[in-house]
């Protein structure tokens, strides 16, 4: 299942939780909770070796930042992954999980859960599951409903997010659901077919987008499609990985890259940043932010309707 860090509990707690075969998240609107809001971060690619002024530790430093001052906190925050920036070195993930260490605190994402924000993690191609698991030993489940991945499903007011693992191999660029996951995600699909879903998953299809970018996308992108597109409810489709920003749809499914917080892949066009999307009874509007105040697709909105 993917990390959920739960906002305001403690470590022990937290831990304790993670038992389960998998998650499923239900987040009631409190107070200063905007139901309805949801924040996407992706490929923070936090490194031990990163010092405190490094451009990507600043980068996530500020979105952090960002979150924690609106007056209205969202619901949840998707870090769709990559959250190592290499390999999956254990430093990398203690610090992103926000376990603390001397020289980690401007990354730690235990703001966000102090300030009310639950944080849901997937799995991207540069991290590490058996690292992962000995970071956090008790987020590997006796009998997880697909062995070796993490996926789980987090409930909010009008949407429900399917969190996906497509990682492959670490270090191996392409991405990989696989048969037992297809399964999985059918039968979660239609158990909530009341409900609008977005898949969340760090890898892009090889369908519906930009071509220069599906060599390195998921390899059963037409199986996957084969689950989402005959059922109604699935609306959007989530990831990352190509540090970039745009919007497609096949066969009625949303797909939406958003922009990475540490680094992008061509410095012409691309910069860094996060996404804020509001759900309401017929779609969504997602606004990106960016670090760069005077970039182009600062404030950008792109309002969607649902299938």
């Amino acid at each position: 299942m993917p990390i959920h860090l739960p906002a305001r509990t403690s470590r022990r707690h937290f831990l304790g939780q993670l038992g389960a075969a998998f998650a499923v998240w239900s987040q009631s609107p409190a107070a200063e909770v905007d139901g309805d809001l949801v924040a996407i971060l992706n490929d923070t690619h936090i490194g031990a070796q990163q010092k405190a002024d490094s451009p990507v530790r600043q980068n996530l430093a500020a979105t952090v930042e960002h979150l924690i001052r609106l007056p209205r906190r969202p619901a949840a925050a998707s870090i769709n992954r990559d959250i190592a920036l290499k390999d999956g070195q254990t430093e990398d993930d203690v610090r992103s999980a926000g376990h603390s260490q001397s020289q980690s605190v401007l990354v730690d994402l235990t703001p966000l859960r102090a300030a009310g924000i639950p944080v849901h993690l997937t799995m991207g191609n540069h991290d590490d599951r058996d690292v992962f698991y000995r970071v956090l030993a008790n987020e590997k489940a006796d009998a997880p409903p697909v062995d070796s991945r993490h996926i789980g499903v987090v409930q909010l007011a009008r949407v429900n997010l399917i969190l996906l693992d497509s990682l492959k191999a670490t270090m191996t660029t392409q991405g990989l659901i696989g048969a037992e996951q297809l399964a999985w995600l059918a039968k979660i699909l239609d158990a909530h077919a009341g409900k609008p879903a977005w898949i969340v998953v760090h890898h892009n299809p090889r369908l519906g987008g930009d071509p220069l970018h599906f060599p390195g996308g998921l390899e059963d992108s037409e199986p996957l499609w084969q689950v989402l597109a005959g059922r109604p409810q699935a609306k959007a489709y989530l990831h990352g990985h190509i540090h970039h920003r745009n919007f497609f749809s096949h066969q009625g499914i949303h797909i939406l890259n958003t922009p990475a917080t540490s680094y992008v892949g061509d410095k012409t066009v691309s910069t860094t940043g996060w996404t804020m999307a509001r759900v309401n009874d017929a779609g969504a509007v997602f606004t990106t932010h960016t670090h760069l105040p005077d970039h182009p697709w600062n404030g950008l909105v792109q309002e969607l309707a649902w299938r």
